[in-house]
């Protein structure tokens, strides 16, 4: 398999730094200002994402996808916020260990390099009654704050391929009635939604008439989310660069609706994982470039633990001798890129420093001193 999303939380938080292909040791000076309240809120549920590294492509052969539909014209897109207007939202495992452990030696260091940034907020529960709610208490405490949450439905059916984030909704029914309450949920201000990690680029598990019916699903949920509110930010499954060929991952993408300015405003990439920003940059841009569509799609990167970028013998598990990688901005500076992001949160384990998806304050140092 490939390296994909790595371990990830059901409510985590997202965001990404500022120096465009600074891949060495994020400083404390290179990013934007730290937020006031920042970190993850705990998840309910905690997804870990199967190990999937080896390129080009993931462990089972998939069939040609189909050719890419027809793209409508594109929609007046919404200016990207200042940096340092991310929202960070303060309940967190990160944060509420940095609370707990007022006297711990490396309490400094991993509060003012993670739980200060801001993150994303995943949701990777499936509870249809509660989802609209909990939606809005995060993008509701944003607008109050003037920021921009990242949030991250995380709830497709058979997600994970059945691996060690396994879980989601029951049905691909069930799993459309809860994007509804999803959407319901984001408020009227701008939002980024990345739309259900390794749905797209882990889609070789299923047969094709099952990963017909996901795209259509999963280009449905990018419809909902943008119709509900306007000024929401969808991005689609490109996997990341050590994956799929930029051109299969696009043929792919275009199946699930990432082409359409009626749901998409482009594809993220490197989710929980360790690629270098510059060679995500690359990939990104010739995966827009193969899906055509509106000119103004765009991508977002996680660049949460790729400051060293990955290790040389592919271990995806809480590598060793990672570091965090560039800060959270929706200014990135770099034409086609729309923000750097941290999706994953760093010192959340993949499942080897600790169960998966849980916080290690021992993993978290290594990866921010």
């Amino acid at each position: 398999m490939v390296a994909a999303a790595s371990v990830v939380v059901a409510v985590a938080t997202v965001t990404g730094m500022v120096s465009a292909l600074g891949d060495g040791p994020a400083s404390e000076e290179a990013g934007p200002p730290l937020t006031e309240a920042t970190a993850v809120r705990p998840p309910p549920v905690v997804p870990t994402p199967s190990p999937r590294r080896t390129a080009p492509s993931p462990s089972a052969a998939a069939k040609k996808p189909a050719a890419r539909p027809s793209v409508r014209a594109a929609a007046p897109r919404t200016e990207a916020a200042a940096p340092g207007r991310l929202y960070g939202h303060p309940d967190s495992q990160v944060r509420a260990w940095v609370d707990a452990h007022p006297g711990d030696a490396r309490r400094r260091v991993i509060e003012s390099r993670i739980a200060n940034r801001p993150a994303a907020v995943w949701f990777a529960d499936f509870t249809p009654s509660t989802i609209t709610a909990r939606v809005r208490s995060v993008t509701s405490a944003a607008a109050r704050e003037g920021r921009v949450p990242v949030v991250v439905p995380y709830a497709v059916p058979e997600r994970d391929c059945g691996g060690a984030s396994e879980g989601g909704a029951p049905d691909l029914a069930a799993y459309d009635a809860w994007i509804d309450g999803f959407a319901a949920g984001l408020g009227s201000g701008e939002v980024v939604v990345v739309l259900e990690p390794d749905s797209i680029a882990q889609s070789d598990c299923l047969g094709e008439e099952r990963r017909a019916a996901r795209f259509a699903s999963l280009a449905r949920a990018g419809r909902v989310l943008k119709a509900a509110d306007p000024k929401a930010r969808v991005y689609y499954d490109a996997g990341h660069s050590d994956w799929n060929p930029a051109a299969r991952q696009a043929a792919l993408l275009a199946r699930a609706g990432a082409a359409s300015a009626a749901s998409s405003d482009g594809v993220f990439t490197n989710v929980s994982n360790f690629n270098r920003t510059g060679d995500e940059i690359g990939y990104a841009r010739a995966v827009l470039a193969a899906l055509g569509g509106p000119p103004g799609l765009g991508a977002v990167i996680d660049t949460s633990r790729n400051g060293n970028g990955a290790p040389a013998d592919g271990e995806w598990c809480d590598p060793a001798g990672r570091r965090v990688g560039q800060a959270p901005t929706l200014a990135t500076g770099v034409t086609g890129i729309d923000a750097y992001l941290w999706v994953k949160l760093p010192g959340e384990s993949d499942g080897c420093k600790g169960s998966p998806g849980t916080f290690s304050p021992e993993y978290a140092y290594e990866l921010a001193r």
